[in-house]
Order: C-alpha cells, then sequence, then structure tokens
C-alpha cells in the first residue's frame, strides 16, 4: 500500500489531499484565519446556564454561543475551576501540578448549576466545529494530543487505545507510561505508539507538557473570550495522526509550508523527512496527480464503481441514505445471489472511502441489494468493518437487518464537505448537468459495463459504435494517443464514434451492430 500526501496552497485557503494507491481517501481544506478548529482551546465566558437540559451556552468569540453539557465537563472540573482562579491572578506559576490539590470528581448525575454560575471563566476545548445555524460543541475534559500520547491534565489515569490488541503489549506500554507521567496528569496511549520505547514516548510526552505551560502562561491577565491554545495546522495534525511507513510522498507548492513538514517529520518521524518535494511544474498539483479529475467523479449524487454498478447518495436533515445498485448488466455469476454478493462488496469498499471523502457524519443508511444467504450477510458485513478499519473517525456499524440495511453512526466533528460537480448547460436553456469530466467517466463506466455484458454472452465480435455530439467525438479522437485508443488497449475492442449534429452537448448513446441501443 502506498500513501501520498499532496497539499495545494493559495493566497485563502490551503487543500490536502491523502492518495492511498492512487486513489483519493481524504480531502481536507484549512481556511486562512480559522478560529474554530477541533482541538483548539479557549479561555471563554459561562453564559446562560440551563438546567432543563442540564448544559451551558459558552461565550468563545463565535456568532453563536458555543454548547456545553454537564456530561462534558470532565470530573475534575472543580479542580480546573480551581486552578484557572489560581493562574489568572498571576501568582501561581507551578502548572506541572505536581503541588496542586485535586478537589473531588462531580456527580456523574448532577446539576450544572452546581458547578457552573453565569459569568463565570472556564477552559472549553472545541469538540465539533460550527456546523451550519449551531455554534461549537464544547469540553472541559481538556485534552493535548501528540504523536504517540494524549496529555490529560488533572487526571491519574493511564489508558491504552482499543486497536492494540495484544495484551502483553498494552501492559507493557501501560508500565512505560507509569514511569514517566508528570504527577496530576493522565495519559492516554495512541495506537501509533505500539512498539515505541519508552525514551520516544517520554519526547513526546515533554513536547506536550510544554505546550500545557505555555497555554497556562497565557491565562494571566486574558479577557475572555480568547484562544489560548490551538492544534496544530492541519499538514501538521494529519501527518501526526496518520504518519506510518506506507507513506512513499508529500508534495506541497507553498515553500514556506515545504519547510515546515521537512521540520515537523525531523521531529516525529526522521526518517521520512527525505520524501517530502517541493512542486515545481507548470501543471496544477492537484491536475498532475489525478486529484482534479477525482475530485469531480466522486461528490455528484451518483458515484460509479467498477463493472456498471453505482450508488446513490441523499442528504436529509436527520440522516444520509445510500442505495447500492448493481446497474443494467449481467453477470458470470452462477446466480442473483452471487452476484448480489460481488457486487455489495464492491460497494463496501467505495461507501467506506466516500464516508471518510466527504466527512459524512451523524447516521448513515445503506440499502444494499438483497442477499438471503446469512453467510453472505456476514461476509459483507465483516468486508464493510475492514474497509472502515482505516477511518480515523469515531464509528460504529451494525450487522445488515432482514430487509439488507446496514446502519452506521459516524461522528461529527466539522461540516461536511460538499462540492459542486455540476455546471450551466453548454446548450443555453440555463439548466445545471455534469460537468464534462464527470460525463467521461459516466461514458467510460458504461462502455465498461456493456463490454463486460458482451464477454458474459460470449458475444465478443460484435460491433460498437458511440454516437455522440460532435465536440465530444472530436475531444475523444484527438492525437494519436486518443481516448478511443486507450480504450482500444484496454478492453481489446475499436469503439467507432459517430459525431451527431442533433445530439445535445451531454446526450450519448452506444449501438449494437444491430442498430439497437444498448447503454
Amino acid at each position: 500500500m502506498k500513501t501520498e500526501l499532496i497539499i495545494r496552497s493559495n493566497s485563502s485557503d490551503i487543500d490536502f489531499a491523502l492518495l492511498r494507491d492512487g486513489k483519493l481517501i481524504e480531502l481536507n481544506n484549512e481556511t486562512t484565519g480559522n478560529k474554530f478548529s477541533v482541538g483548539d482551546i479557549f479561555l471563554a465566558k459561562i453564559g446562560k446556564v440551563l438546567t432543563g437540559l442540564n448544559a451551558a451556552f459558552v461565550n468563545v468569540g463565535f456568532p453563536k454561543d458555543g454548547f456545553l453539557h454537564y456530561h462534558d465537563l470532565g470530573p475534575q472540573v472543580n479542580s480546573l475551576n480551581s486552578f484557572i482562579k489560581k493562574v489568572s491572578t498571576g501568582k501561581y506559576k507551578e502548572f506541572t501540578l505536581k503541588n496542586f490539590q485535586n478537589h473531588e470528581d462531580i456527580n456523574k448525575d448532577g446539576s450544572i448549576s452546581d458547578v457552573l454560575k453565569s459569568g463565570q471563566n472556564l477552559l472549553v476545548q472545541i469538540v465539533k466545529e460550527p456546523i451550519s445555524t449551531k455554534g461549537p460543541r464544547l469540553s472541559s475534559e481538556l485534552s493535548i494530543a501528540g504523536r504517540y500520547l494524549v496529555l490529560v491534565p488533572f487526571s491519574n489515569r493511564v489508558s491504552v487505545s482499543q486497536k492494540i490488541e495484544d495484551p502483553e503489549e498494552k501492559e507493557r506500554l501501560k508500565r512505560l507510561a507509569k514511569s514517566i507521567k508528570p504527577k496530576g496528569f493522565g495519559v492516554i496511549l495512541r495506537t501509533v505508539a505500539e512498539g515505541k520505547k519508552v525514551a520516544e514516548l517520554d519526547k513526546d510526552l515533554q513536547n506536550s507538557l510544554e505546550r500545557w505551560k505555555t497555554m497556562c502562561k497565557r491565562i494571566a491577565n486574558t479577557t475572555t473570550p480568547t484562544k489560548i491554545l490551538s492544534e496544530l495546522n492541519r499538514a501538521s495534525s494529519i501527518l501526526r495522526d496518520v504518519m506510518n511507513e506506507s507513506f512513499t510522498n508529500i508534495v506541497t507548492n507553498d515553500e514556506t509550508l515545504y519547510i515546515e513538514i521537512k521540520e515537523y517529520l525531523q521531529e516525529i518521524y526522521p526518517e521520512k523527512e527525505k520524501i517530502v518535494t517541493l512542486h515545481n511544474s507548470q501543471v496544477p498539483i492537484f491536475e498532475k496527480y489525478g486529484i482534479e479529475r477525482q475530485i469531480k467523479t466522486s461528490f455528484g449524487k451518483t458515484v460509479s464503481m467498477s463493472k456498471g454498478a453505482y450508488l446513490v447518495i441523499e442528504h436529509t436533515e436527520a440522516l444520509h441514505v445510500i442505495d447500492v445498485n448493481s446497474g443494467n448488466r449481467s453477470n458470470k455469476a452462477g446466480s442473483q445471489e452471487e452476484t448480489a454478493l460481488e457486487v455489495n462488496l464492491i460497494a463496501a469498499s467505495e461507501i467506506a472511502r466516500q464516508l471518510q471523502l466527504r466527512d459524512m457524519g451523524g447516521i448513515i443508511v445503506v440499502d444494499f441489494i438483497d442477499m438471503h444467504n446469512a453467510d453472505n450477510r456476514n461476509k459483507l458485513y465483516q468486508h464493510l468493518k475492514e474497509a472502515m478499519s482505516f477511518d480515523r473517525t469515531k464509528h460504529k456499524i451494525l450487522p445488515p437487518s432482514k430487509f439488507g440495511l446496514v446502519q452506521i453512526t459516524r461522528q461529527r466533528v466539522r461540516p461536511e464537505l460538499s462540492i459542486k460537480t455540476t455546471e450551466t448547460d453548454p446548450n443555453g436553456n440555463g439548466q445545471q448537468v455534469e460537468a464534462p469530466i464527470v460525463l467521461l467517466d459516466k461514458i467510460e463506466a458504461d462502455l465498461e459495463k456493456y463490454l463486460y455484458n458482451l464477454k458474459s454472452d460470449k458475444s465478443t465480435n460484435k460491433k460498437i459504435q458511440l454516437h455522440i455530439h460532435p465536440f465530444i467525438a472530436a475531444y475523444l479522437t484527438k492525437g494519436v494517443n486518443s481516448i478511443r485508443f486507450k480504450w482500444y488497449l484496454k478492453h481489446k475492442k475499436w469503439i467507432s464514434i459517430i459525431p451527431r449534429d442533433a445530439y445535445t452537448y451531454l446526450h450519448y448513446e452506444f449501438i449494437s451492430e444491430d442498430e439497437k441501443s444498448v447503454v
């Protein structure tokens, strides 16, 4: 498996594309001056305290107040309150917490009015970015994420990522963490800590501890609301969370970013520093790596897959619905059940990619093709779980129901990524139609579907014509190494392309030698 990170920077924002074996699996955007990102810590002011909701609205400087529920306060919120009061005076400078006396944990079933008062200052961390008309979701159980571990102030707990399954390795990491953990802090060992030595863990812990001290110094004489600790920039946070041996290439078109990334890798993964390169080509960086095309073909309502199958993705206020379709094709498989299983497995892989790519959160309902065999339903369930194992966002998958529905919940921490994939119809009717790149992708998918059906019928000698608008016909046949020639090399089948003046710009048909429309 080959992983690449391609970073495109312009004057207003930065786009991050994560590729696995050349296929786009994650797309992120960082806007210059974005003040509210997951992980940021603010010294904020409590607004209204609502006992009915057992929550409070908190002013963090966003037009809409942030939402802080009682269960997100953390058991040691009284210790945090006491610490803020002492540090705010500027007299208390023991930021390591080794001499700080913790208060008792709050009652897990208590009332927020017993803990917080309107107008009070409180340190809060953003756990969900502002979405639609809602302000950010907040927590006062602070954490500072490093490469190998997460530092949790006012706690003594040591825990290990559930993704590390070896009990001996878990116990080893716990022992190491306890030996280096400073008093007054808890530690969560991340998945990438597996197999690491104590020196590497301690270096990471000290970096996080320095960030905590820097943050505490800013509390004194600070007006509210103020951001006092920023999450790492998007490039660094992606590398911190996913950097591993599979990374073969990191490319950016921004010289400042290039230097920053090399310096950050020198800290966390020095042997990978040499894979960072600066893009100097005249060809735009996203075009060179085929990302622009993948964006256009991956964010529409309909998503094409191999062998003619496709997904239809619908969004509502309450949930997302994904419908799996086999397309109009026959199959070499001996039964409808085998056909359904084959299409469902292809769809499961693509759905896992789409959820991560679009950053879809909340409730997702997938309507797979019905399968009557319990073993096949279990194969699909296990395949979907494996495909989604690469997804860093917290999620849960339920087994297929008797109706063939699979329910997925995926944590929503930032607005869903939505990219326009339509353009104004060049025929002049003012309608929105699919972009030409999407059209070409559909033509190729239909061709593949038709040729697949021909092989199933053992009719490989049939001639095929593609009837299409003259402009598109010229584009498909232009040059010696034309798109049509590439089709011939790929499918070993010559496609006759017939320009049709009567066709609209986006209309096309595949016609067989018996003059029947086949797709």
